[in-house]
């Protein structure tokens, strides 16, 4: 996998913000993936920076929150 830089945190955070401005404007379905995308990419590179006794809760628990997201959001109905 390759190293997660702080550059692509700047972008990871970037897209969480602009997930959540564009589903505040009734663009949920990019909205939610935006943020899963997002979060997804701080979860993994925290992973690195965390001691083996903590990794499940700082660790998977905001990944596997991503990736619920990531689906409900492809479930999500289509616009009106």
């Amino acid at each position: 996998m390759p190293a997660v830089t702080a550059f692509s945190i700047r972008i990871a955070y970037s897209a969480i913000a602009l997930g959540i401005v564009t589903g505040a404007f009734t663009f949920v379905r990019s909205g939610a993936l935006m943020i899963a995308a997002g979060t997804a990419v701080i979860a993994l590179a925290r992973r690195g920076q965390i001691s083996r006794q903590r990794r499940i809760i700082e660790c998977y628990f905001p990944l596997t929150i991503a990736i619920t997201l990531f689906t409900l959001a492809l479930a999500l109905p289509k616009g009106l």
